[in-house]
């Protein structure tokens, strides 16, 4: 684009005259240079945030499952287990000895072994040479921000490990392995059918809270080490028992009666009740489902053998680009028993 020149300054505002018209794309300065007599371009005017906003993501799989670490990039792990019994002496008899006894029990151990899956994660970081360069005009790392994307995208897939697996290579999580059963919580009194805690009284939710810590402790032939711990719900559970007080008078809400009164506090535990998305719609018929555990790796586990790390990096002229390979190695959720484990739906 030509411009004519202005010529001799007689006062006033001093307007350049331009012939022709602007191109598509050009830069143009802003109203307020005209009223000031000064010109700035569009970007001079604008405050730029140095944030970066990153996606709102949720991560409680660390919170929820013990998570191993190391062990290299195995195909398979094994977890030991042993089961004792006694030859030649019955619980009526039991192990009394004495003078004349011609024969003594003897003790016999069963061991087997169970084995569990592990899958490779990988995922490719492309970052172009010229966007690199350009990256250090801005001064915001391109190759940072790539990182942080695989990172976002691992997090997500150690989420869905966590909690449903992958059952197209047939592995489960937390709140769908097959050798749970699956109940119902109990009606409320207010009518058949009413099992939502909302429409339950605080009671009423404190015994589907203790039914369930009392049958995963029965099934474990009530083991002090097998009392339930964690209690996973979704979270609009969670936030009502947690804004819902006891009472009009009451200080207290729903939350603090239950963490106060349930069968694994009066047996000297700390019962954890937290929330995540994947107990939304989990039960049968899309019901919410309660999932009654104990956290801790004698129980259950998932382990990250290899953590993720960059691989390899490849500098490629077709594409002029560095490209890097970022992997992990991780075991599918490892129940080492399954007895101290509930599910309860309609909740």
């Amino acid at each position: 684009m030509a411009y004519k020149n202005m010529g001799q300054y007689n006062g006033g505002i001093i307007k350049s005259r331009a012939t022709g018209t602007v191109p598509q794309g050009a830069v143009r300065t802003t109203d307020a240079s005209i009223t000031s007599g000064l010109t700035f371009l569009t970007g001079e005017l604008e405050k730029v945030d140095s944030k970066i906003r990153q996606p709102l993501n949720t991560l409680t799989y660390a919170r929820d499952l013990p998570i191993k670490t190391g062990g290299g990039w195995v195909e398979t792990l094994s977890a030991m287990g042993i089961e004792y019994g006694m030859q030649g002496g019955g619980q009526e008899q039991s192990i009394i000895t004495g003078g004349g006894v011609n024969e003594i029990p003897v003790i016999q151990a069963d061991m087997s072994k169970e084995i569990f899956k592990t899958h490779a994660f990988a995922a490719v970081m492309r970052v172009f040479w010229v966007d690199v360069q350009r990256s250090k005009i801005t001064g915001r790392s391109l190759e940072q921000m790539a990182i942080d994307g695989i990172r976002a995208a691992y997090d997500k897939h150690m989420e869905r490990n966590a909690y449903l697996g992958f059952p197209n290579y047939d592995t489960y999580g937390l709140f769908n392995q097959p050798t749970v059963k699956v109940q119902k919580v109990a009606d409320g009194a207010a009518g058949s059918g009413k099992k939502k805690w909302t429409e339950k009284t605080p009671d009423e939710i404190l015994k589907d809270i203790n039914t369930a810590i009392a049958e995963c402790w029965a099934n474990a032939a009530y083991d002090r080490d097998a009392i339930p711990n964690h209690i996973l719900i979704p979270y609009e559970q969670l936030i009502y028992i947690s804004t819902t007080r006891m009472s009009d008078i009451a200080e207290g809400t729903i939350l603090d009666f239950l963490l106060k009164h349930n069968t694994a506090k009066a047996n000297g535990v700390d019962l954890v009740i937290a929330a995540t998305s994947f107990a939304k719609g989990a039960g049968v018929g899309n019901t919410d489902r309660m999932v009654v555990y104990v956290n801790d790796d004698r129980f259950i586990a998932m382990e990250e053998l290899v953590s993720l790390n960059r691989s390899m990096t490849q500098t490629k002229t077709d594409t002029l680009s560095y490209d890097s390979v970022y992997t992990a190695n991780i075991s599918e959720v490892e129940v080492f028993y399954d007895q101290p484990i509930c599910y309860y739906d309609g909740i």
